[in-house]
């Protein structure tokens, strides 16, 4: 996720400048990382199988399993298919070159994912808490149901900022976040309302039901912050943020509010006041009100005409010309002729 979110960056932009040769390497750049890193996790993964098959997860990560690698292999066929000429040149050495200022873009962009997994393992360390686990891991899975609404919103508004900073466009830029906010809040708001006139119905067993049920006078606050905060944020904001190049400054920002605000807010009105998962859950929904905020005003008062020299300064750097490429290819059609 981290990673997607750095490419996501260096390719929207270098599009929009009309690079299209770089999209490739940065894919390239992309793989080299996460190859390095997946290969430190090996360990990690075989000596946690036992413990998976004891929990019976083997099914569930199967399916799981395989349709991940089905839109791997998918996407795989797509580019090396011919379908990516401009994108696509073959394999390259740059793609080992300023790897480090992507690792840094990722990394940032990891703080904001590492939050929600941080407030369910410290859920599990409340009273009954496989009880308490359950009724916050439902909140957490309906928020994901309403996310996955605007999973596209997401898409458009980092594509579309990326793009038109990368074609120095600023005015477009300006334009197009006042489009993905009013959306965002359209959604937002309707969602809100669905939940003003009716219950959600969830099927589980009468303890988690009761947790939930202690819940349920702050769910009308709980709702409406997290529907408005999740299509005003995650998916303009934090959006915006990515097709910007703003991850580190992202990073500070959610450390701040989240790991400042958020969970020690969570943690003293759970344990201290002792609310236990409510407390958790309005510590939570402060964090992410919080992140709301600070980035609303970063973007508002944005100068999008130095953005513009920022990306294209971001570009020249890290970008190479055709001919540059053509010398440092590992293959090329050129070569490869060559041998034969």
């Amino acid at each position: 996720l981290e990673m997607s979110s750095a490419t996501r960056t260096l390719c929207g932009q270098a599009f929009g400048a009309g690079q299209h040769h770089m999209l490739g390497i940065y894919l390239q750049r992309c793989w080299v990382i996460v190859a390095f890193c997946a290969t430190l996790l090996v360990p990690l993964f075989v000596f946690a199988a036992p413990i998976f098959k004891l929990w019976g997860i083997p099914g569930a990560m199967i399916a799981m399993i395989v349709s991940c690698w089905f839109l791997v292999i998918s996407q795989f066929v797509y580019v090396f298919g011919g379908w990516c000429p401009d994108t696509w040149t073959g394999f390259s050495f740059v793609a080992f070159n300023d790897l480090w200022p992507a690792i840094k873009l990722s990394v940032s962009s990891g703080v904001m994912v590492w939050y929600n997994a941080i407030l369910v393992l410290i859920a599990g360390y409340m009273k009954n808490a496989e009880i308490a686990i359950s009724a916050f891991s439902i909140c957490l899975n309906i928020v994901s149901w309403e996310l996955m609404m605007c999973l596209g919103l997401q898409a458009a508004a980092s594509v579309r900022v990326s793009n038109e900073l990368g074609k120095g466009n600023a005015k477009a830029v300006k334009f197009s976040i006042k489009f993905i906010l009013c959306t965002s809040i359209s959604i937002g708001v309707f969602f809100w309302v669905l939940v003003w006139h009716s219950d959600i119905k969830l099927l589980t067993c009468s303890q988690v039901m009761k947790t939930l049920q202690i819940m349920s006078p702050n769910s009308l606050f709980m709702w409406h912050s997290r529907s408005h905060s999740t299509a005003f944020n995650r998916c303009s904001m934090a959006r915006v943020a990515v097709g910007a190049g703003w991850q580190g400054l992202v990073a500070f920002v959610n450390v701040g509010c989240y790991y400042v605000i958020g969970i020690p807010l969570g943690l003293f009105l759970g344990y201290v006041t002792d609310l236990q998962v409510k407390g958790l859950w309005i510590g939570m929904i402060c964090g992410v009100g919080a992140q709301t905020l600070v980035l609303s005003y970063i973007t508002w008062s944005a100068n999008w005409d130095d953005q513009v020299g920022k990306a294209s300064e971001r570009l020249n750097k890290w970008s190479l010309n055709h001919s540059e490429e053509d010398d440092r290819d590992i293959y090329t059609h050129g070569e490869n002729n060559s041998v034969l």
